[in-house]
């Protein structure tokens, strides 16, 4: 905290696909256990991995060939990554190519066993798997080995009532299952408590701008131990920082 200045800590060299290279990443996270970020390299269609030690000038393809947009890991350190091409959602023990589907891929639809552009994803410590399920306007929750997901948030259509969600992206759920969720296109924040019907907006609904409370395009969020709220406000290029009560 306090500094002005960022550290290059993957890619850096340019738009490309050799291993010291990134091309359009969308997700990171941190394995802790071997002190390595886990990207998804959209861009490259690859999940790598690049370790955090000073010195490192390269990654490591974990997984390639895949239409990568989301990633969340387990506390058994599984990687679940959604993949927008298959309309599915894996998951990896990490080092092994070959996943198995826990959301989706029953093809592109709006069933409850299908995703339509599954994007950010979270897992719990249950191994339940909550996806942003983009084109269908609504946050899906798969328990451990269900063949269908659970609509928790949207579900109504595309439009900007509190039941409704507008093509969701990031998402974070909390130990209560409460769901909170980026609300793309309609540039605001909700929050869905578990079994809710309808959402409440936590932050914005101030229709598109770049005022300090307005969104343009928010696209990823995180909280921090503080219980304060990271949003990407991808149309500003900008990170705003929010506390919630």
């Amino acid at each position: 905290m306090g500094d002005t200045n960022g550290q290059v800590v993957a890619g850096g060299h340019g738009q490309g696909n050799r291993l010291d290279q990134l091309n359009c990443p969308t997700n990171a996270l941190i394995d802790k256990e071997t002190d390595s970020l886990i990207i998804c390299d959209r861009g490259n269609r690859r999940v790598v991995r690049w370790s955090r030690r000073s010195g490192t000038i390269q990654g490591e393809i974990l997984i390639d060939n895949i239409g990568c947009w989301g990633l969340a890991m387990d506390d058994q350190r599984y990687l679940y990554i959604s993949d927008t091409d298959k309309h599915e959602v894996r998951r990896y023990q990490i080092g092994h190519k070959n996943g198995t589907i826990v959301a989706g891929g029953n093809g592109e639809g709006a069933g409850l066993n299908q995703l339509n552009i599954p994007t950010y994803i979270f897992a719990d410590q249950q191994e339940t798997v909550y996806v942003s399920d983009y084109w269908n306007h609504r946050v899906m929750k798969w328990n451990k080995g269900a063949k269908e997901g659970i609509v928790v948030a949207g579900g109504q259509g595309k439009g900007n009532a509190l039941t409704q969600l507008s093509n969701p992206l990031g998402l974070f759920v909390d130990t209560l299952g409460t769901i909170y969720v980026a609300d793309l296109s309609n540039n605001r924040v909700m929050r869905w408590p578990k079994g809710a019907k309808q959402g409440t907006v936590i932050v914005s609904g101030n229709g598109q701008g770049e005022g300090a409370n307005q969104f343009n395009v928010p696209s990823g969020l995180s909280f921090d131990r503080h219980g304060n709220l990271y949003v990407v406000d991808w149309g500003n290029n900008r990170v705003q920082r929010f506390s919630i009560e």
